[in-house]
């Protein structure tokens, strides 16, 4: 299974539907191929061939898709880039990729052009810039597919164990590592996602968050394999984001938490959301209350889905809100899920160790990394660091990353507990708990809240309100941190790392 012609098998067999709505751009199947032969073309003329990495650092727009469809006609690997990377980062990542070529935008040429001399290995004919004619130091992306041609380029042999992504890691625990994805797992993502979701060649899929980042895929390939209509998003705006919906009668949406909180927050949600039948919620744990909110304004649609990039899923569909509410969910079809102890042995029903999982998207491992690789793959079993337990129905349920575990007077303290209660005040609109130094306790948990409107609570009264109901005493939180905002990493995660520094600064 590979991926590289599913876009010439629309253009022939649907050619009229429409494949791709990103702004004022509408795009037929016929129309997309047709371009995306151009892109290959254009790539191949400049000398990238099977297995040359191809970079992006580009926003959400058409370009971008067109990139990640012509480098599979071509065997490329796709690499893109968050276009928040600056400095260090960015030479990073690009030398650790080892990229050919690299394609930016007006909004970010800048920051390439700062490294551009850090970078001897990019020859100076393989930089391009996507939305302009000409600019120093910069080939025009779009002159150059306007030269090339649109018949199907030459065609490459690809196997489905062929590289088609590398997707760096966020890099919330460590620095970014690459994960090797094939063209035989993007294929696996389109079937079987397309599946769980229910979607059918007629679903209108509308994506909201960066597609630079692994949860794009997540609604990308199910479109792809089916040939439905994909609504890219430049930008997430909660307002716009309803109207979208409405406009374009949208089926299916992927988004991460603090997406959905902010559509939540929008009147008007149960009228423009009425051809909404799947609402997925992806990338960090959605708070119970606000999924409670969700299945009661938008009955049957939630789902939520657990995993990660590297290769493993659960998901919590909507006939299972009503009595796993708590729940991430089972792992689909094909895929298996074991909680393990220290010991390596599995641990029985109800009680925590860490989730590891397998299945059909598993990546074959870290680009260039076999010693980190074999850490978290082991016979077969993907590793997560995740902290969770399975009820006597096989339901997983999170607990914790290990590395954000507080361990307050020898006792294990999960933060996802205490999180789950402080949600609950109406004034909190988003919370993150983390462990601080405690001179008698070791460590003792410390909240850092949002509110939905500034100087609606006391942080003092927030503490008291949610020591007086969290289970345990080893629980209650030490101080509780008003915050404008969330520091977030460039996948939408919260980061705890930066909220503790930050705190102990």
């Amino acid at each position: 299974m590979e991926i590289s012609g599913l876009t010439a098998r629309h253009a022939r067999y649907r050619p009229r539907h429409m494949a791709l709505v990103c702004g004022e751009t509408r795009l037929s199947w016929a129309e997309l191929d047709t371009r995306i032969n151009r892109v290959a073309n254009m790539l191949h003329g400049l000398g990238v061939r099977k297995g040359d990495r191809v970079a992006t650092l580009l926003d959400n727009s058409v370009e971008q898709l067109e990139l990640y469809w012509a480098g599979a006609k071509i065997g490329a690997v796709v690499v893109p880039l968050s276009p928040l990377l600056r400095g260090n980062g960015l030479v990073s990542l690009l030398a650790d990729a080892g990229a050919s070529v690299v394609v930016t935008s007006v909004a970010h040429a800048g920051h390439l052009a700062e490294v551009r001399e850090r970078l001897p290995g990019l020859a100076p004919d393989r930089l391009l810039i996507s939305d302009a004619d000409s600019i120093p130091g910069f080939r025009s992306y779009r002159e150059l597919c306007r030269a090339a041609s649109p018949v199907p380029p030459v065609a490459v042999p690809i196997k489905g164990s062929d590289p088609y992504n590398l997707i760096y890691s966020s890099g919330t625990t460590g620095l970014p590592k690459g994960i090797v994805l094939t063209h035989e797992v993007r294929a696996n993502y389109g079937a079987l996602f397309a599946s769980a979701y229910r979607m059918t060649p007629e679903s209108v899929v509308l994506h909201g968050g960066s597609i630079v980042f692994n949860g794009a895929f997540l609604s990308l390939m199910p479109a792809l394999h089916l040939g439905a209509t994909y609504v890219l998003a430049r930008s997430f705006q909660p307002r716009a984001f309803l109207d979208t919906i409405a406009r374009e009668r949208v089926t299916h949406t992927v988004m991460v938490p603090s997406q959905l909180i902010a559509l939540l927050a929008q009147p008007g949600l149960e009228e423009l959301g009425q051809s909404l039948q799947m609402i997925c919620s992806v990338g960090a744990p959605l708070h119970a209350h606000h999924k409670e909110e969700l299945e009661r304004r938008l009955p049957g649609r939630f789902y939520e889905l657990y995993g990660l990039t590297e290769g493993f899923v659960t998901l919590l569909e909507p006939g299972d809100c009503g009595s796993k509410l708590g729940s991430v969910g089972v792992p689909p079809p094909h895929f298996e899920v074991r909680i393990v102890g220290d010991d390596g042995a599995d641990a029985a029903p109800g009680s925590v160790g860490e989730i590891v999982g397998r299945g059909p998207i598993l990546m074959p491992g870290y680009y260039q990394r076999p010693e980190q690789t074999a850490e978290v793959l082991v016979d077969g079993w993907l590793h997560t660091v995740d902290l969770g337990y399975l009820d006597e129905d096989g339901f997983l349920f999170l607990v914790d990353r290990k590395k954000d575990m507080i361990i307050s007077g020898g006792v294990n303290v999960y933060p996802r507990d205490i999180e789950e209660i402080v949600a609950k005040h109406p004034a909190v609109r988003e919370v993150a708990v983390f462990g601080a130094p405690d001179d008698k306790w070791g460590e003792s948990p410390i909240a850092a809240v949002t509110l939905h409107e500034p100087g609606s609570a006391e942080a003092g009264d927030l503490r008291d309100w949610t020591n007086a109901r969290v289970e345990a005493k080893f629980q209650r939180v030490r101080e509780v941190v008003v915050l404008g905002e969330l520091p977030r990493g460039v996948t939408g995660k919260t980061l705890k790392r930066a909220i503790r520094e930050a705190y102990l600064a």
